[in-house]
């Protein structure tokens, strides 16, 4: 987004007589001062982070110095309002999985922006306020010593002779007149150079610490990364609804109905009567069954309750080939992560159980480097292709969609290796 009030301000005639220049003034005046005090705290914090670093005492200093730039970043997004109106957003970062210093602390760490926002404070105190300082001193300070001269020579000189910009020497009025004039015509064209330079030193400053434009690519994809995870999201909990509506509505009334034909069945008198009431009660029993089976397939009450180890240790109990479990997580990972890779470790054992012929299967993984980690693994005949009409096309596309990735290893003569890798973080307040 570029300093759109500035750059139109500019090209206006009445520039000079507007608010414009004063604002481009300040603005690098103040770039100026933050600067100098940037390069001044920058410094103080490395000296005394790395004298103290002997005793480690000096490491949590030198973590702090890292975070510098969020704070200056914060500070130069307000300063751009000095010329431009529009705001000017931060960017986009991931929100800490839990409350507190260490888990905020970490994911500001592992943020781009952040390191960026550093870049920008380094930019800041070694280059940009420097040039700030002499955009101003050249445009300002030297137009107006030339546009002093008469003055100088009045005061200082005796009337006699003025020093211009301590090079030469004016001993005539109509001399100091005339470096008077030239002084006011080079403050004119200050006024525009004050602003040029004001213009393209914030777009310098958006491009490091504001969010990037609606046209940007970056911004795009962006958005649509957030959009996905939205959907995914919405997707979930449409799932838990319609499990949720399930539960509560049709296997109650369901349930309600089973034993209302068992009552009839005890009350009815043997004959053809008793019968229909028999076979309607078990036709009643196997569709509340077949109901639980559609229930637990859909979002499984052990997964809700009590997180991803259990739900599979749950579905290798009811797997038909005998199946080892070793999945370690240090706690709750994200709704739309457990349920991916529960419903590719169902899929899987499921392919086990009917194509494989295994004796014994494994699901083993963990949570390592911000990623959640899963492997099955069976020591049946091999030969496994994931794009032969398998499922697991569709479990790979579920799981892109949270950026992760599903590999199938599968030889024949066995054995056959599915590995899942999704990004995460685990959430600590279910820990």
């Amino acid at each position: 987004m570029r300093s759109r009030d500035l750059w139109q301000a500019l090209s206006a005639r009445r520039y000079l007589l507007s608010a414009w220049p004063w604002r481009a003034t300040a603005y690098l005046v103040t770039g100026a001062v933050a600067g100098a005090a940037t390069l001044v705290g920058l410094a103080v914090a490395l000296v005394v982070g790395g004298v103290l670093t002997v005793v480690l005492v000096g490491l949590p200093l030198l973590v702090l110095t890292a975070l510098a730039g969020i704070p200056l970043a914060r500070l130069e997004r307000q300063r751009l309002r000095l010329i431009d109106r529009a705001p000017a957003p931060a960017r986009p970062v991931r929100q800490p999985p839990a409350t507190g210093p260490w888990p905020w602390l970490i994911t500001r760490l592992r943020e781009r922006a952040t390191w960026r926002e550093l870049g920008h404070a380094l930019l800041f105190a070694l280059v940009l306020w420097p040039l700030d300082a002499l955009a101003v001193a050249l445009a300002l300070g030297a137009p107006l010593h030339l546009a002093g001269t008469p003055l100088v020579m009045a005061t200082a000189g005796g009337g006699e002779e003025a020093k211009v910009l301590k090079q030469w020497t004016v001993t005539t009025w109509p001399a100091a007149s005339g470096v008077a004039a030239l002084g006011l015509l080079l403050l004119a064209l200050g006024g525009y150079a004050l602003g040029l330079a004001a213009g393209v030193r914030a777009e310098l400053a958006r491009v490091l610490v504001g969010a990037p434009g609606e046209g940007d690519p970056e911004a795009r994809v962006g958005e649509l990364t957030r959009s996905r995870a939205r959907l995914v999201d919405a997707f979930e909990a449409e799932r838990r609804r319609i499990e949720r509506d399930l539960h509560d509505g049709a296997q109650q009334r369901l349930v309600a109905l089973t034993m209302t034909l068992g009552l009839a069945r005890l009350d009815a008198p043997p004959g053809p009567l008793a019968d229909q009431l028999a076979k309607a009660h078990g036709e009643a029993g196997r569709a509340l069954e077949e109901l639980r089976e559609l229930i637990h397939g859909i979002h499984p009450k052990v997964l809700a309750d009590y997180g991803l180890p259990a739900a599979v240790a749950d579905a290798a109990d009811r797997s038909a080939v005998p199946v080892d479990v070793a999945l370690e997580l240090p706690g709750r990972l994200p709704r739309a992560v457990e349920a991916a890779a529960y419903f590719v470790v169902c899929e899987a054992l499921a392919n086990v159980g009917r194509h494989s012929g295994a004796d014994r299967a494994e699901v083993t993984g963990g949570h390592r480097d911000g990623r959640l980690l899963l492997h099955v693994r069976d020591d049946g005949r091999g030969g496994a292709d994931a794009a032969a009409g398998s499922g697991l096309t569709g479990l790979a596309d579920r799981v892109s969609v949270l950026d992760g990735r599903l590999s199938l290893s599968s030889p024949p003569g066995g054995p056959t290796l599915l590995s899942v890798e999704i990004p995460c973080e685990w959430t600590e307040r279910f820990a």
